[in-house]
């Protein structure tokens, strides 16, 4: 390489998106093909006025979708698509029921600087090929080019189901949330010698009759335009970071006989039953890896973002350092105002932050607290909803569902995927009628959100350092450094190890009803994938289906055959 050429920086740094100058040696972002009987020659890109528009054009799609989404309301929808007020409560019951407050704690404090290191490795690919797609479409960059197509197709499929069954969990929690909230506010019949019950208890029917409605209801706000979308968006990060640190607040000075720290931070039990306080802790991880995830859920709103390259990797990072901060508050809070432990896991609301806050506030303050969760995961289901869309016409763009050219158009009323829309509230809506039939299944079904998209993430990141000395790649304005590597195996290494956790059933004796169903739907969508590949997607997909947009325009001191990619063409050089 050409001295002059600029050389990767030593630590994770931000660079400009549009390069004041082009020199001879500067590297260009795609991969390439150069004409045949030529030797090796330094490649140079023209700078790019319209950065974003052209971008796109360049890696070879068309500008379909309106860019709306500024820096601030990207950093917000990054930060509620984790939605911890909403996801820790709903979560919190699984590591102090396995490990007690310590567990808790702990996990959510290594956890969160696990996703730390997934986050900043998904930024870095991201941040180079910023589509709609996300991980799925740099898929196509850095794997070689006869192994793309089933690549891409198991990673997109791993993608959109993870994203399918998060939105529908969500849904789902909400819906338990609501009707907890009317538990809460029912007559409690108090029974000698137990600790009574409410009158109003919900049924697995109301349960999954309301999450579908409430799917609707986010279908319906995910049918709006991009500008609308962003005027929205915007107060979702506020409300949760105001809410978080309202709600702690009050917690602390309303509880009474609040736990001591020692108890908080050291206590742990053996709740699982396998005879080991130290899996039991493991056990404790569901929490974290339930919440902190769909790290490239930003990404998918890429086409709709300013300055995407810069601006979504930079929202995810700023995400999850603030989503791990508020969650480790949160959590710590609630385990100083646990109360009884063994009172508050059996509470008959159903869920224990629940009862946290009816001890601190009584009916009407536990209600108003519970309202703004409440309020905060709706945030979360309308945003893990609209990326989930976004990954829908990302993959039909491509050819890879029935139908593809319905589910990729593009409404000229609103210039949104709308038929993706409503196919995604289609999806979900069939994954929670699973409910009536077997809550077993429908839990398996939700457990495997955090597994499956996580696994998709790492690997990208895997092929990405498995074939690195096969198939170039070149870092976006936002790069790890000499950083990347080291993080790109950690994450790898800790996603593998904390989904075998994650499979494991929580308690012991294993039961029909309390065993872990979702390594068996991770075995179904394994099967469905691979089976429709072989089927007969082999024989039409090629994987994302980029097309050559722009005409390369040649120097005065080079030959005028322009270099191109001999398949795709996505890169127009100038030679």
């Amino acid at each position: 390489m050409d001295p002059s050429a600029p050389q990767l920086p030593e630590k994770a740094v931000t660079r400009p998106p549009k390069a004041p100058s082009i020199r001879r040696g500067d590297v260009h972002q795609f991969q390439t093909t150069p004409a045949s009987n030529s030797e090796k020659q330094d490649l140079a890109m023209a700078t790019i006025d319209d950065s974003d528009e052209r971008l796109l054009t360049r890696i070879g799609y068309k500008q379909e979708l309106k860019r709306e989404f500024t820096k601030w309301s990207t950093v917000s929808y990054a930060i509620s698509i984790l939605g911890v007020l909403g996801s820790v409560p709903a979560t919190f019951n699984v590591p102090i029921a396995s490990g007690g407050p310590a567990t808790a704690v702990w996990c959510w404090f290594f956890g969160s600087v696990m996703a730390m290191c997934i986050a900043s490795s998904v930024s870095e690919l991201v941040s180079a090929y910023p589509t709609a797609g996300g991980m799925y479409f740099v898929t196509k960059h850095v794997v070689p080019k006869k192994h793309v197509p089933i690549w891409s197709w198991i990673v997109g499929w791993c993608n959109f189901l993870g994203q399918t069954a998060g939105a529908s969990s969500l849904a789902y929690s909400i819906s338990q949330m609501i009707l907890a909230a009317v538990s809460m506010n029912s007559h409690f019949d108090e029974k000698p010698g137990d600790t009574g019950d409410y009158v109003f208890s919900p049924t697995a029917q109301q349960t999954v009759l309301l999450a579908i409605a409430l799917l609707l209801v986010m279908g319906s706000v995910c049918s709006l335009t991009t500008r609308s979308l962003h005027r929205v968006v915007m107060w979702f990060a506020p409300i949760n970071v105001l809410a978080s640190l309202g709600i702690c607040i009050a917690l602390l000075i309303l509880t009474p006989n609040k736990h001591s720290a020692t108890w908080v931070f050291t206590h742990v039990t053996d709740g699982s039953g396998w005879g080991s306080k130290t899996f039991s802790f493991l056990l404790g991880f569901l929490s974290v890896a339930w919440t902190m995830t769909d790290y490239d859920g930003t990404t998918h709103m890429s086409e709709e973002t300013h300055d995407a390259a810069i601006r979504g990797p930079v929202a995810i990072n700023t995400a999850v350092i603030t989503s791990g901060l508020i969650g480790w508050m949160l959590t710590v809070t609630f385990c100083f105002c646990l109360g009884d432990l063994e009172d508050t896991i059996a509470t008959p609301t159903g869920m224990p932050v629940a009862q946290i806050f009816l001890n601190a506030g009584g009916r009407v303050g536990g209600t108003a607290m519970w309202c703004f969760v409440i309020l905060i995961q709706m945030f979360t289901g309308i945003s893990a909803m609209l990326a989930c869309t976004r990954m829908a016409y990302a993959f039909a763009r491509d050819g890879a569902f029935p139908f593809s050219p319905f589910w990729s158009r593009v409404s000229t009323r609103t210039q949104t995927p709308i038929n993706s829309v409503w196919l995604v509230v289609f999806c979900c809506c069939l994954l929670n009628l699973i409910g009536l039939g077997s809550t077993q299944t429908i839990v398996a079904i939700f457990n495997i959100t955090a597994p499956a998209l996580d696994l998709s993430y790492v690997a990208v990141i895997l092929a990405r350092r498995w074939y690195e000395h096969e198939v170039k790649f070149i870092e976006g304005p936002f790069t790890l450094g000499k950083w990347g590597k080291p993080l790109n195996y950690i994450a790898c290494v800790w996603v593998c190890f904390i989904s075998v956790v994650l499979f494991f059933p929580p308690v012991r004796p294993v039961t029909a009803e309390n065993m872990n169903y979702a390594i068996a739907v991770a075995v179904f969508m394994g099967c469905f994938a691979l089976g429709w590949w072989w089927c007969g997607a082999r024989r039409v997909y090629v994987g994302p289906r980029t097309k050559d947009l722009m005409h390369s325009v040649p120097t005065e001191e080079e030959d005028e055959e322009p270099y191109r990619d001999s398949e795709d063409a996505e890169a127009d050089l100038l030679v």
